[in-house]
């Protein structure tokens, strides 16, 4: 399997464009090659010619370049290194979605596409980085990586990249720093005087989370109220169906209108769900449950290569211009190996779209092109006959 594979990827690298990293001789680069076990890293390079003489002689299952800058980034300890700065990376893998073990492929990489133009808004609208300051790239695998390279940000620590993880996830958000109360009038009960307080929600058109909160709620409303399905519909998003019907009970025409000019003085079950998921809707999933900090905090990172390839899927980890990830699709672009046939045996069922055709395979033996004999051994659910 592993001679397959190797001599597949070498006739990739002995023709290859690989993507050269900025400050290219101030990186740490490391491999696992085949049948490997473990990293070798602390590998640096003067000139690009040795990186590729690397890449085409030694042939490595995955590839690697750090985040960091150094002095000395062949060094054998972080602290000989001499840490001169880091890239901000963000790395969006489909394992952070909710139910991805439930996801075919193909829907795991729609899915983890959204998370990241969630990502680039908050980026770009939030922090204010222009497309010239970031590079995504597919990760060859179930996700991407984003990579800010700007001057403001090559400095920070470990805690300052922590806060920017916190802010796009959500993470410690208050629904007072969103919402506000205002006392609209006062009703006396006997000798009582109650104020009657109205919850407001934040204008769409204001920046940060309260107008991204406010838009992600009236979204949800209209797209609750306008399905022929409301209760299905809500329970898509993991509420149960008694409490669904409760939410479509309370959605009448004037609640709606009210939602829709901002007062979210609505009955408990509604205001607690469209709480919740106005945040869900608008968070960026960087992991399961809670950030995913020891990418984007880690100042030190490893990650691939771009124009390498991924030992595990044979796809290329390829650079997305931000202006065409809508129509960028891994398992078209990313693909480099040809059509050739090759005759595998396939251990279960599998289903794909890849290069525009369609798949349907039974287990036993088959044959099929090479793109997707790579594909499909990388992942070990197939061996070369």
């Amino acid at each position: 399997m592993n001679d397959f594979l190797r001599k597949a990827f070498q006739s990739y690298y002995l023709e290859s464009r690989i993507c050269f990293p900025e400050r290219f001789s101030r990186r740490e680069f490391a491999f696992i090659f085949w049948g490997g076990k473990q990293m070798v890293r602390h590998v640096s390079f003067k000139r690009r010619d040795e990186l590729l003489a690397v890449l085409r002689r030694r042939v490595p299952m995955h590839a690697y370049y750090s985040s960091a800058y150094y002095e000395k980034p062949d060094a054998p300890t972080m602290m000989e290194k001499k840490w001169m700065g880091a890239d901000l990376i963000f790395d969006l893998d489909a394992d952070h979605l909710p139910g991805a073990e439930k996801m075919s492929y193909e829907e795991m990489l729609f899915e983890v596409k959204k998370e990241l133009q969630k990502l680039l808004s908050f980026l770009m609208d939030d922090f204010g980085f222009e497309e010239k300051n970031m590079g995504v790239y597919f990760s060859g695998g179930r996700g991407y990586h984003c990579h800010v390279r700007h001057k403001e940000v090559l400095h920070l620590g470990s805690q300052e990249r922590r806060e920017i993880v916190d802010y796009i996830t959500g993470r410690g958000l208050d629904a007072k720093d969103i919402f506000r109360e205002r006392v609209v009038e006062t009703k006396r009960y006997g000798e009582r005087l109650v104020p009657v307080k109205r919850l407001e929600m934040p204008q769409p058109d204001e920046p940060g989370w309260r107008g991204r909160i406010s838009r992600a709620i009236i979204e949800t409303v209209r797209e609750v109220k306008e399905s022929s399905n409301g209760i299905e519909k809500l329970m898509s998003y993991g509420i149960s169906r008694n409490r669904a019907e409760k939410i479509i009970e309370g959605l009448s025409e004037e609640r709606m209108k009210r939602i829709e000019e901002g007062m979210l003085d609505q009955s408990p079950e509604i205001r607690r769900f469209f709480l919740k998921s106005a945040v869900d809707e608008v968070a960026v999933s960087l992991s399961t449950g809670k950030p995913d900090e020891p990418v984007t905090a880690d100042v030190k990172r490893l990650i691939r290569l771009p124009g390498s390839l991924h030992g595990k899927t044979g796809l290329r980890v390829q650079e997305v211009k931000i202006d065409e990830i809508n129509e960028f699709d891994p398992l078209e672009h990313a693909v480099v190996f040809g059509e050739d046939a090759v005759k595998i045996n396939l251990t279960k069922p599998f289903k794909i779209k890849m290069k525009g055709e369609s798949f349907n395979l039974d287990p036993g033996e088959v044959e099929v092109p090479e793109y997707l004999a790579v594909f499909l051994v990388g992942r070990k659910i197939a061996e070369v006959k």
